[in-house]
């Protein structure tokens, strides 16, 4: 059940070793190791290398693998090393002879590195549609609370006067970067490396044009050793990419948390998406967003590690870029499901009334005070001097009705700017 099978059998520990849980990691890539196969397929025909009938045998079977994967009924039991065998081997025992012709002109090292091409070029579109989503419940959100006051921080030192909105827009403007980082990788992953086989080409004449527009590619990786360098070159460009978007999400994450506490006491959730303390009957947790917050920062290591695994690794293959797989199929899966579960909470969120004449805000309106000062005639210097004496003597009064007008603030907060910012793609 080995695409390399040379009809002897390997060590039993070496083989549980080599194959680790690829079994596993490989199901998330089946479907698209089926796509790549049927245009593999449609152009050995258009070459000579299979018939039109094989090509149509070849056709059904693989669609009816792709029909049992989309099922969830696709199985790769423990005889296989990976979905690629395992896929070979029910073609030729559906199909007989036609089924073993499949492999004719491809290794098995671009047949995994165009099925994970195909895997981060839809992920990163499906990751894209879901930051998509959060940017316009934040938008939503700041529109909303626009006018709802936040004090601002410094050092987690109360300093200026902030707002719900700017909070929220904020994070929505940070996402547009990450989306930037994004795309840029999507440019990177959507290059077709079928064709390059063992990473040195083919003597057959095969045609990677065609299957780089079956496969909708947007272009090929030309250079078949390039195309094999590639492997590891394109986890680490992922992994930075979800690891920006990560931090951002961390941060924002922290931000709830925090301003949930009873210290701050600036936010709140419904009882139902806060979790309680098995001693302390008082608790209202915001574990979603610790757990956000912990899976985010784990996200953000990944790409130390694609670094480390491929650091200086010369020209070709090399087994070391099968343990690559594992990981950052799991930071997809993961990214998909924290935006979702992101998304769906923070449209819940409870902003609450703060009293900025609370004590604690007395001198959040300092700054307020010295421009009013700076307006009037007075330097900017006299007019902190003359703020941070009050402050000093105990006899500063704020002014809270001081309007900031410029771009990007607390009164002009230019969400239709920031939405219109967004990248198409």
């Amino acid at each position: 059940m080995k695409l390399w099978d040379k009809g002897f059998s390997i060590d039993k520990q070496i083989e549980n070793f080599t194959v680790c849980n690829d079994r596993e990691i490989d199901i998330h890539i089946a479907k698209y190791d089926v796509q790549a196969s049927i245009a593999h397929a449609i152009m050995l025909e258009s070459i000579g290398i299979i018939t039109a009938e094989e090509l149509t045998d070849l056709k059904k079977g693989l669609n009816e693998l792709a029909a049992d994967i989309e099922e969830g009924t696709f199985v790769i039991e423990p005889s296989f090393e990976d979905v690629h065998s395992k896929i070979e081997w029910e073609l030729t025992n559906k199909l007989g002879k036609v089924g073993k012709k499949i492999h004719t002109a491809r290794s098995r090292n671009d047949q995994v590195l165009v099925a994970l091409q195909l895997y981060y070029k839809e992920n990163l579109t499906i990751v894209n549609d879901k930051v998509k989503s959060l940017f316009d419940t934040l938008l939503h959100l700041a529109e909303t609370h626009k006018d709802s006051l936040l004090p601002g921080y410094t050092h987690l030192q109360v300093a200026m006067p902030s707002s719900f909105g700017l909070w929220f827009s904020a994070y929505a403007e940070l996402l547009i970067d990450d989306v930037y980082v994004l795309n840029a990788v999507s440019k990177v992953v959507d290059q077709n490396p079928l064709g390059s086989a063992a990473g040195y080409g083919s003597s057959f004449p095969i045609d990677r044009e065609l299957t780089t527009k079956e496969l909708e590619f947007a272009t090929l990786k030309y250079n078949v050793v390039a195309a094999q360098l590639s492997r590891g070159k394109s986890e680490r460009s992922i992994a930075a990419a979800l690891g920006g978007l990560c931090n951002t999400l961390a941060r924002f994450s922290m931000d709830v948390c925090l301003y949930m506490s009873q210290n701050f006491g600036f936010i709140s959730f419904p009882d139902e998406l806060t979790t309680g303390s098995s001693i302390m009957p008082h608790k209202k947790n915001p574990d979603v967003f610790e757990l956000i917050r912990g899976k985010c920062n784990k996200i953000q290591a990944l790409h130390s590690e694609m670094l480390l695994i491929t650091n200086n690794l010369p020209t070709g293959y090399h087994r070391d870029f099968q343990l690559l797989k594992e990981n950052i199929i799991a930071a997809f899966e993961d990214v998909k499901d924290i935006l979702d579960i992101f998304n769906y909470s923070i449209q819940q969120v409870i902003v609450k009334d703060i009293d900025l004449n609370d004590e604690k805000y007395h001198y959040l309106f300092t700054v307020d005070s010295i421009n009013n000062l700076v307006v009037e005639g007075m330097s900017f210097r006299e007019a902190y001097q003359k703020i941070g004496s009050q402050v000093e003597e105990g006899t500063y009064t704020p002014d809270l009705g001081k309007q900031h007008t410029h771009l990007g603030s607390i009164h002009n907060l230019s969400l239709d700017k920031i939405k219109a910012k967004y990248p198409l793609e």
